[in-house]
């Protein structure tokens, strides 16, 4: 092996992955050169990442690196693309494509209208003027809260604040073009509670995934985790054995602090077709109960694929 070109070594490379090239760059001298060529990492590297640099403005800086520094950079730092609206990363394993799409271009009911939602800065924390009466009570409780929006890291520039709604929903679309083919994802709503949140202790709301004018996959999740586990556990002891199953803190019913801080909850999987062509919609509903909820504060909703998958 020692004696074959150094292209020749790259070219062979390229048809591993990120992680085998690593390894292979302490084999040898020759291993190492041909393992962090630019022929090997842009073979990792989206074949339309050119355009999604383009459209940044937050990438000018990457333009002059390597193709393994830019990959690994854009694994650990997202980029802001269409207009600040979503965000695009890597995957490090695996390469594939990876978006969040932020609380802005998300369909919040009820989004503009100040009595129910607010949009606030990052990381600057503001209060809203209340002219509803219920809304009053949501006051005090947000004098309560932790000042939770200065310490957590953010992706985008606002985040959109639940003061009072009894009618949550929340939808966003992705077109599947724009995901990596061959390629099962998850859909995870990023998001946190304040201190003062209230009309999620005990009830679930209901998540779905799949294409717009095509079957979706849907299921019941718990926004609040402490008091959800202990209403989910509730709720099996008036079912009989053979229809109950134990709900479990891994098992996606319940939320997951992330790193940077957040909390994230599963809504569903979609496994995106190599020929795939359409629109991608997630959701978060709770419709049906009509209480009052408050607190639940909305990064946006991140797309990335299945772990190990």
């Amino acid at each position: 092996m020692e004696l074959l070109p150094e292209g020749c070594i790259a070219n062979a490379i390229s048809f591993t992955t990120p992680r085998d090239a690593c390894r292979l760059s302490s084999v040898s001298a020759i291993f190492k050169l041909a393992a962090e060529s630019d022929a090997v990492w842009e073979s990792f590297l989206p074949p339309d990442y050119s355009t999604l640099l383009s459209s940044s403005s937050s990438s000018s800086s990457l333009r002059s690196s390597s193709k393994k520094e830019l990959y690994f950079s854009l694994c650990h730092n997202p980029i802001l693309i269409d207009e600040g609206k979503k965000s695009f990363s890597l995957d490090k394993q695996s390469g594939k494509k990876c978006y969040m799409i932020s609380a802005r271009d998300l369909l919040i009911i009820w989004g503009d209208t100040p009595t129910y939602w607010s949009w606030t800065s990052i990381p600057e924390a503001r209060f809203v003027s209340f002219t509803h009466c219920f809304c009053l009570f949501m006051y005090y409780s947000f004098l309560m809260r932790k000042d939770i929006l200065a310490i957590s890291k953010n992706r985008f520039p606002e985040v959109a604040e639940l003061i009072c709604v009894c009618w949550l929903e929340i939808r966003g679309k992705i077109n599947t073009r724009s995901l990596s083919p061959g390629t099962l994802y998850t859909a995870y709503l990023v998001y946190k509670l304040t201190a003062g949140s209230f009309g999620f202790e005990y009830q679930p709301v209901v998540v779905s995934v799949g294409l717009v004018s095509g079957e979706s996959q849907t299921r019941t999740v718990y926004l609040e985790e402490e008091r959800g586990l202990r209403q989910g556990h509730h709720g099996l002891l008036n079912r009989s054995s053979s229809q109950a199953s134990t709900p479990k803190e891994n098992d996606g019913y319940f939320p997951k602090e992330r790193k940077d801080e957040w909390l994230e909850i599963e809504l569903g999987d979609f496994f995106n077709k190599e020929d795939e062509d359409g629109e991608l919609e997630m959701s978060v509903l709770e419709l049906a109960c009509g209480h009052w909820k408050c607190g639940l504060v909305i990064q946006g909703i991140e797309i990335r694929p299945k772990l190990g998958k």
